[in-house]
């Protein structure tokens, strides 16, 4: 794993806001239901912007204390999934775990997403 300095990247400051102002529903119910205000025990940015190697990302989810990222995954992701894959072969080298969930099971299935993302969390606390 590579050691970084901080991956924030302010140049997608006003795109990050911009995304934080059109989520989609399953990412308005994550972060009502289970991730804001420490919910989860853990502080988590929502649309944070990172910048990995070549590559800008914004990322949905994002606990920099334990490096945990959260995607929430809508149809459009059903064609990109090479994309998906090189982002979180970059974001798992530089030691981020990333946890993915398609829009559909955020929606309709919260509870088990909330445990996934709870049982991941006790894990990551024990490394």
């Amino acid at each position: 794993m590579k050691e970084s300095k901080s991956l924030y990247n302010k140049s997608l400051k006003t795109l990050s806001k911009e995304l934080r102002s059109n989520s989609t529903l399953g990412e308005i119910l994550l972060w009502d239901k289970f991730l804001k205000a420490k919910g989860a025990g853990y502080q988590f940015n929502r649309q944070y912007p990172m910048q990995v190697d070549d590559i800008n990302i914004i990322v949905d989810f994002v606990c920099r204390k334990l490096k945990l990222i959260i995607e929430i995954d809508g149809y459009s992701h059903d064609f990109k999934f090479e994309e998906d894959s090189t982002r979180d072969q970059k974001l798992n080298y530089v030691g981020y775990t990333v946890l993915r969930f398609s829009e559909q099971s955020v929606r309709y299935d919260l509870d088990n997403v909330a445990a996934e993302i709870q049982m991941k969390i006790e894990e990551l606390e024990t490394k």
